[in-house]
């Protein structure tokens, strides 16, 4: 039996429905984009430590999280070192390329969009540096610092801008060039703390092996789970360490 509430609901809804914008609405509003959080990132960092809790207990499901903890933040500190490797030599090829531009007598206009054509990964900020020139305004890039820097200073004192982008073009290319060297120097360093880290976990593996089973009892009693725990926050302590102390040298 359909009582009245199911046509009275549905009519209220069509009643309540949004109209379609209109021509004005459309050119004025911005879009409202719903994002749609990324489950599967989520899912697949915590996986692990729900598998780990139905084989080795709530310990072992602490242990697996610390460890995926550890895992990721060095996978984001690789990935933001080499942006970091990355903008920067996008910086000192639009400096170059700029300079050389003006020196051949181009405008600055000119000479902004010629570097974003040759460097589509900070063509933004170099056509935002385009319209600063043509409209004798303020420049906002925060993904070339020396660029708007160069920009600031050459516009408030009056000074040669061919000039002062070189300037800045020897200084971020000294920045990158000692950036390179040093992360060459510390691959050795960074080979050595990840061996060191891996080590715990092959030595039980290997105790495993032999047969002095390591496994029961670390997951099979609360002192072993309370040993794993901290085995593991240990080892995500030495990987924070050892991340802190090679990250300190960063480009500027």
């Amino acid at each position: 039996m359909i009582t009245p509430w199911f046509p009275l609901c549905v009519g209220a809804a069509l009643t309540c429905w949004p109209a379609a914008p209109n021509r004005l609405q459309a050119a004025i509003e911005p879009p409202v984009t719903v994002r749609i959080p990324e489950v599967w990132r989520v899912v697949r960092w915590l996986l692990p430590a729900a598998l780990a809790g139905l084989l080795a207990g709530a310990g072992g499901a602490i242990a697996t999280g610390v460890l995926t903890l550890a895992w990721s933040q060095e996978q984001r500190a690789h990935r933001r070192a080499t942006a970091d490797l990355a903008m920067a030599a996008h910086t000192a090829t639009a400096l170059r390329t700029m300079v050389a531009e003006l020196r051949s007598g181009a405008h600055l206009v000119t000479a902004a969009e010629a570097a974003a054509d040759v460097v589509p990964a900070v063509a933004g900020d170099l056509r935002a540096l385009a319209t600063a020139a043509r409209l004798d305004t303020e420049l906002r890039a925060p993904a070339l610092p020396y660029l708007a820097d160069a920009w600031t200073l050459g516009k408030r004192h009056g000074l040669p801008m061919a000039d002062v982008l070189d300037a800045a073009r020897r200084d971020a290319e000294a920045g990158l060039a000692f950036a390179r060297r040093m992360r060459a120097k510390l691959a050795g360093p960074r080979a050595s703390a990840a061996v060191l880290t891996g080590l715990p976990v092959l030595c039980v593996l290997l105790g495993q092996v032999m047969g002095a089973a390591p496994l029961p009892v670390l997951t099979g009693s609360t002192p072993g789970q309370v040993l794993l725990v901290a085995g593991c926050v240990l080892l995500w302590a030495g990987t924070a360490w050892c991340r802190a102390l090679a990250g300190r040298v960063r480009i500027r």
